[in-house]
């Protein structure tokens, strides 16, 4: 089994210590993706409207997020 599919078998459990701690690890997971998959986006030339597409957020929204992280294309970029 992977980290990720333990953390979800994890974050089902009855025990609250053990079901919290998977959830918060996911979280910090999925927050690591996200970083990666808009810097991906953007350095193929997506617009930050696309990117808000895919996530189903607002195009302001993910721009708050993440253009001031410095990463690719985010500098000055569309």
């Amino acid at each position: 089994m992977s980290q990720a599919t333990d953390l979800a078998a994890a974050a089902g459990s009855t025990d609250p210590r053990v079901g919290l701690r998977a959830v918060l690890a996911l979280r910090r997971l999925l927050e690591r993706l996200e970083v990666v998959q808009v810097d991906n986006a953007r350095r193929q030339g997506w617009s930050w409207q696309e990117i808000a597409d895919a996530l189903e957020v607002s195009r302001q929204g993910v721009h708050k997020k993440h253009a001031g992280r410095g990463s690719a294309r985010t500098q000055g970029g569309a």
